[in-house]
Parts: structure tokens; sequence; C-alpha cells
């Protein structure tokens, strides 16, 4: 059982930090498009199960589209989705998004943004982080 942890815990390890290397692309935006630059976890260091937490995620658009939804991948898990609760479109703009883990451990979060421009509705490139998440204390 031991030997098969170790080749286990490497796999999750590379694939973090294969996740935490995403590049953005550096074209010029296309008319309406909107492209997310990082998702970051400020609490990071103090994430507990069943307590929310706040993601703040930055982008550059064109224009001010209608964000419908936010969208996250738990560790490959999803898409599960949430309301947007804090919107400023500056330069870069600002999204917050407030999450409820359900689980435990080491945790690759992704996640992307559903917009609407123009009456059609696209989705943005995906972004993301790894997270630790704990057990509350009693």
């Amino acid at each position: 059982m031991k030997s098969l942890l170790l080749p286990v815990f490497m796999s999750c390890a590379i694939l973090f930090s294969f996740f935490s290397c995403a590049t953005v692309p550096k074209e010029p935006l296309a008319s309406g498009e909107m492209r997310l630059l990082s998702l970051e976890v400020p609490e990071k260091e103090d994430l507990r199960e069943s307590l929310p937490f706040m993601v703040h995620i930055s982008f550059e658009a064109d224009d001010n589209p209608e964000i419908v939804t936010a969208c996250f991948f738990w560790s490959g898990t999803g898409p599960s989705c949430s309301k947007v609760t804090y919107l400023n479109y500056g330069t870069p703009g600002t999204i917050k998004v407030q999450l409820l883990p359900k689980s435990t451990g080491l945790i690759a979060l992704e996640g992307y943004i559903v917009y609407k421009k123009d009456g059609k509705t696209f989705s943005t490139n995906v972004v993301g982080t790894n997270i630790r998440i704990i057990r509350p204390s009693l």
C-alpha cells in the first residue's frame, strides 16, 4: 500500500505544478472578448472545510461584457457555478466569488467566467491555483 502512495503523490505534485504554471495568451483581445489573467485565494493558508472563502479573479475585457456566472473545477470535478459577488471593470478588472469547500486535502482549483456580449454567450479561458482545505478545529 505504501509503495502505491508515493507514485500517486508524485503524480499529483507534477499535476499541481503544471496548473500553477499556466500562461495567459498575449494576443490583443478580439472585439467583445474577455480574458482571465489570474485566480487568487487571499486567505489561502486558512481554508477550512464547510467554511466559505473568497476567490479573486483578474481579467481584461473589450468593453464591459455582462457577467453571467463564475464556474469552477475542484481537482477536475465540476464544473460548479456560483454567482459573482463583486465586479469592477478596471484595468485589470476584478471579480470576486465566494466558494464553499466540501472536501479536504490538496486541491487544484480552476475557474472560468460565462459572459454575454451582444446577446451571445461566451466562456473565458481557464485560470487556476492550488489550495489546501483542512478540517475545522474543534
